[in-house]
């Protein structure tokens, strides 16, 4: 019973760290998006999808607007209505 509870416990403590670790975000990617989100209307927003996309596609395109082809994982993600995600 002492051996379950403690695999458990090892268990629980390892995946909080991996979790916490995945959403604090990368400093790659923060650097990155700090950049292309830095002209944005809506900062909060930009930041936001900026990050989600750099952490699944590993890169960011470079400049403010545009230059999506730098990355095509970023230029093809969709929202749910099929427009483009990533800032």
């Amino acid at each position: 019973m002492k051996f379950t509870a403690m695999v458990l416990l090892c268990a629980l403590f390892l995946s909080s760290s991996f979790f916490e670790s995945t959403m604090a975000g990368s400093s790659f990617c923060d650097s990155k998006c700090a950049v292309r989100c830095s002209k944005a209307g809506v900062q909060d927003r930009c930041l936001k999808y900026c990050g989600i996309c750099c952490e699944k596609c590993n890169c960011v395109p470079s400049g403010t607007y545009g230059n999506k082809d730098e990355c095509p994982c970023y230029r093809d993600m969709k929202n749910s209505k099929g427009k483009p995600k990533c800032p």
